[in-house]
């Protein structure tokens, strides 16, 4: 997940509770709230492409909401400087054919909780240079250059400096990641204020749906920010699309990789993620609901095939609205700030979601129950 950035001014809305609980309508659809789960606040990953963190990390401080263990706000820079550092040794060791680039995966942050730990945001603000808002365009054109000057270069052997060498730079822009701090009176080590959170990263399993690789087994997904290889259980879109409704039914949001660039996922006030049976033709769906395209595996795999759906943006779902006309949608939580969308908040259909979803991270209870039997999870 690596692009799309929006610029606006800071404003959050209320910390642990759905932007959505006034039913505030968007565009002609009328949106009516059915199920709302509690999401702490809209942030804004601005000129960065850091989604995959933004949003992994605001579903994660649901989880801790679900589970009773209070409201968080957790680093995404702390997990940004890890997994660049990380990424930098792979594209080294690999001689650049691991692009180094901004984006990441959902695993990227489950492997930092798990090897690395976690800090408050209070402690590692993530900007070190003279602004309110994030912005990481000279940070990458810098770190890129590095890495880029000894994993494409004809150098015989590399100091034992270099990695040093680039995390300073991030060190530079983000600030250093602390070997131990002070949080509410009390000191930790990222490891021990992660193990304080009490989630167990074994616990969430990450869901696709492809028919180039076996049903009920997993597998690697082939996209460029999935560089640390991370597997996905793969399943028919029926029960894909079952796991999700189940989830946000019985309490339980996700994390969303998906595809953003159709005509149908507006940037405007509407926070539209729809497929109309023809876009060029029914600009009226701007407006108003419509019917949409009725979505088939083959649709599906055809998209990933052909370069369609592209792995582009990472958000959360964490609840169920209704148009006018009774549809169902699923409610997302954006990272651009909630001057974008509805409040930060976007509308996407089942449509959308079966057709450009690339895969999502949830807890494996928010599974039915023979759908977990099927992939033997216990």
């Amino acid at each position: 997940m690596k692009r799309l950035f929006i610029i606006a001014s800071l404003a959050l809305v209320c910390a642990g509770i759905s932007a959505q609980d006034d039913k505030k309508e968007a565009s002609g659809y009328g949106f009516i709230t059915v199920d709302s789960l509690p999401i702490t606040s809209v942030k804004d990953q601005a000129n960065s492409g850091t989604c995959w963190s933004f949003s992994s990390i605001g579903f994660f401080e649901s989880e801790l909401l679900r589970l009773g263990k209070g409201e968080h706000d957790l680093a995404e820079m702390f997990v940004v400087h890890k997994t660049m550092e990380d990424r930098a040794k792979a594209a080294v060791r690999l001689h650049g054919d691991i692009e180094f680039a901004q984006g990441g995966s959902f695993y990227d942050v489950v492997y930092c909780w798990k090897n690395y730990g976690m800090v408050p945001q209070e402690v590692m603000p993530g900007i070190m240079y003279k602004s309110d808002r994030i912005n990481h365009s000279e940070l990458t054109a810098v770190a890129k250059a590095y890495v880029d000057a000894l994993a494409k270069s004809n150098i015989k052997k590399l100091s034992d400096v270099w990695q040093k060498g680039f995390s300073g730079i991030y060190d530079a822009y983000v600030g250093e990641c602390p070997e131990k701090f002070t949080y509410k009176g009390k000191e930790y080590t990222p490891q021990s204020y992660a193990e304080s959170l009490g989630l167990n990263m074994d616990d969430y399993v990450s869901l696709t749906s492809v028919t180039h690789h076996p049903f009920y087994e997993q597998f690697v997904i082939e996209i460029q920010d999935n560089w640390r290889w991370g597997l996905s259980y793969n399943l028919p879109l029926d029960e894909f699309m079952a796991v999700m409704h189940n989830a946000i039914r019985n309490g339980y949001t996700f994390a969303w990789g998906a595809d953003v660039s159709e005509p149908g996922f507006t940037r405007d006030k509407n926070a539209l993620c729809v497929i109309p049976v023809d876009e060029d033709k029914d600009k009226n769906y701007l407006k108003e609901p419509g019917d949409e395209k009725e979505i088939t595996q083959e649709m599906r795999q055809e998209g990933y095939d052909n370069w369609e759906t592209t792995d582009d943006h990472g958000m959360q779902i964490f609840g169920i609205a209704k148009d006018k006309n009774g549809k169902e949608y699923f409610m997302v939580k954006n990272s651009w700030n909630t001057t974008a969308g509805n409040n930060g908040i976007w509308y996407a259909s089942d449509a959308y979601v079966a057709l450009k979803t690339i895969n999502i991270l949830v807890h494996k209870d928010a599974l039915p129950k023979d759908i977990k039997k099927k992939l033997g999870i216990k």
